[in-house]
């Protein structure tokens, strides 16, 4: 008998050799049928591999992110079955879930996969996976997978088994299908009922621009035919808000390739949304006692050598500057947080200093692979709104606890009011990733649990999420059309102080090493700003749109009517614009409702005459007609609901 013990704490005696999906028949046999995968010890575990010994168990079915996980890696499998048989002699690199779906990069040699293939990949997927084939887990040596794949002719399988350690690696088969996989996989094939194959791009082997561009082919796949079907709904709806068009609708942003791939350019009206809310937060920050500073946009090499940056990000980031002083080089900042240290540094401190709150919208940078730049959400150059809070360990937690009041009060303001915590803590199994000791490590991630116990949080914990330097708890927003994004994050970290070797003088007249606070409620501007865009659809709130009106004079008669207007409501700080052009009163309206205007003020001989605009809210139709001093009590009231 094994003894296996339950999240809950329950233990119970099974017969060894017992599987996930035995363990879960025995608790229902509704469990048992929506069971997908399981972690056994802390190991990723097919549901029907036996377990031999006295473990802890989780169950994972579809409502969990590793069921999902687990369910479209399996269908990643499917699809590469499918085309080994549409494409005999194709060669596969990897193939795993990402947030929404998977993707596997393929090469199919001298042919082309296009998206005009899609549909007969589809079908071969449905045809394949009715046939409820069993993914088949085996062991093999490090020298039978290489002979299996060199055989094959396949190098970027046996390139990866080479990088692999003999006595670790797996093979999995469904049907006539072998793949190079750890797993875990569902049952059979059977339980993919319902999948969609979404997308055709090119990518670069391993990312490196200098390797062979390979087919990448995503997909997405459900247990239900009907979460398909609304997945679908969403996918359309998501093309409506895509940032990157709406974007140039609404004249906000620009991109140039004279200016440089990856390297945005604010338009007046995009500057006027992002300065709002960077100064929403300013007013925020100094309340809570920040001080803004201003850093350069480089910085020596050893700066960031010093930080450990330059070992984490020297392949992410821009060549070194060489200046005409031999042997000088700089590096374009890829993080605000060094230069905040020797701003620390710059003066002897005392713990009556502490905290020590330093903030600044930085702008860094980050070589970025060109395949994977997105409009604004993945960029080269973005800007930070970055602050560091030197504390004591004893200051830590309510210095933490003030940062969380200050990002929740922030994706309040713009309207994302569903949201859940990450608590992103270390690979327990790979510390080389991370700098600093197992106590400062410990102490650090003990702080983030005990905070979002306290402030109440939902939470979930990932392990090896965390930044190198040390752990973080990052907000995940929904948006309007049910797609989960990460935005804000805060971090704790005893590693940075001790690199730069701050210090200050205690109570006890002795010198100690401060706590250091990362933390960035928008995240980064850019992507904060592309991810509002598609929440909201392109209507802002009323407090954040750059035009909050638009003056619709009926003909040139009412211009100056219209001028009179706008600097009246200037007077009482409500922005808006005129439109001038020789054009119907319908088309200008139309114009508006295409640039998510909120409110129209339409002016005619009769609004002139009687001293009025004729209102006209977004989403409302016709308010009324009202004269400058009752507008402004209408838009106030407005202001106040929001």
């Amino acid at each position: 008998m094994i003894r296996i013990a339950f999240p809950d704490g329950r233990e119970q005696e099974y017969e060894k050799g017992a599987t996930p999906m035995d363990i879960a028949q025995s608790i229902s046999g509704g469990l048992a049928r929506n069971v997908i995968s399981a972690e056994v010890n802390g190991e990723e575990w097919d549901p029907e591999r036996p377990i031999e010994e006295d473990a802890k168990i989780k169950l994972f079915t579809w409502r969990e992110d590793e069921g999902k996980r687990t369910f479209w890696h399996s269908t990643a499998h499917l699809m590469a079955e499918a085309l080994e048989e549409l494409y005999p002699g194709i060669k596969f690199g990897i193939g795993p879930p990402i947030e929404n779906g998977f993707y596997y990069d393929v090469d199919p040699g001298d042919r082309s996969i296009s998206v005009n293939d899609l549909a007969e990949i589809e079908k071969k997927m449905k045809e394949l996976a009715k046939k409820k084939s069993r993914f088949e887990r085996r062991e093999v040596s490090k020298k039978e997978a290489l002979e299996y794949y060199r055989k094959k002719g396949d190098e970027y399988k046996v390139e990866l088994i080479e990088e692999l350690e003999d006595g670790k690696i797996t093979f999995y088969t469904q049907g006539n299908f072998t793949d190079l996989c750890k797993g875990p996989h569902v049952p059979n094939t059977g339980i993919i009922k319902a999948l969609k194959l979404t997308g055709v791009a090119g990518a670069y082997w391993r990312g490196d621009e200098n390797r062979q561009m390979m087919t990448r082919i995503y997909g997405i796949s459900f247990p239900k035919k009907k979460e398909l079907d609304e997945y679908l709904v969403m996918l359309e709806e998501a093309k409506k808000r895509d940032h990157r068009k709406l974007g140039a609708e609404l004249e906000l942003f620009m991109f140039s390739d004279r200016v440089g791939p990856g390297l945005p350019v604010w338009l007046p009206k995009g500057t006027a949304l992002r300065n709002r809310l960077q100064n929403y937060l300013r007013d925020q920050q100094v309340k809570q006692g920040y001080q803004e500073v201003l850093t350069p946009h480089i910085g020596k090499k050893e700066l960031y050598v010093t930080s450990g940056h330059y070992d984490k990000y020297g392949k992410d980031s821009f060549q070194p500057i060489n200046t005409p002083k031999e042997g000088e080089e700089f590096l374009l900042k890829p993080m605000n947080c060094p230069h905040h240290c020797e701003i620390f540094a710059n003066t002897p401190k005392s713990y009556r200093d502490l905290p020590m709150r330093v903030s600044e919208f930085g702008t860094v940078y980050r070589y970025e692979q060109s395949g994977e730049l997105h409009g604004l959400s993945r960029v080269r150059g973005f800007t930070q709104d970055d602050a560091h809070i030197f504390c004591t360990k004893e200051q830590l937690k309510e210095e933490f606890l003030k940062v969380l009041d200050l990002t929740k009060l922030i994706l309040s303001k713009v309207g994302f009011d569903e949201f859940t915590a990450q608590i992103s803590l270390r690979d327990p199994d790979d510390k080389t990733k991370y700098l600093g000791s197992d106590e400062n490590w410990d102490a650090a991630e003990r702080a983030i649990v005990d905070a979002a116990e306290e402030a109440g949080l939902e939470t979930k914990t990932e392990l090896g999420e965390a930044a190198f330097y040390g752990p973080k708890l990052d907000f995940m927003i929904r948006d309007a059309i049910g797609r989960s994004w990460q935005l804000g994050t805060i971090q704790v970290d005893y590693n940075l102080p001790e690199r730069f070797e701050l210090e200050y003088t205690g109570s006890d007249n002795k010198p100690h090493r401060p706590v250091m606070i990362h933390r960035a409620p928008f995240g980064s501007m850019e992507r904060f700003i592309s991810i509002l865009i598609e929440h909201t659809g392109g209507q802002f709130p009323l407090w954040l749109a750059p035009d909050q009106y638009i003056l619709l004079p009926i003909n040139d008669e009412a211009i100056d009517y219209c001028k009179q207007v706008q600097a009246q409501l200037a007077e009482r700080d409500i922005r808006g614009i005129i439109d001038e052009r020789t054009e119907s009163i319908g088309r200008k309206i139309r114009d508006a409702e295409v640039k998510k205007l909120p409110l129209m003020l339409i002016v005619g001989d009769k609004e002139v005459e009687q001293g009025k605009v004729s209102v006209r809210q977004k989403g409302k139709g016709d308010i009324g007609a009202m004269d400058t001093d009752a507008f402004a009590s209408f838009f106030n009231a407005l202001l106040l609901e929001e």
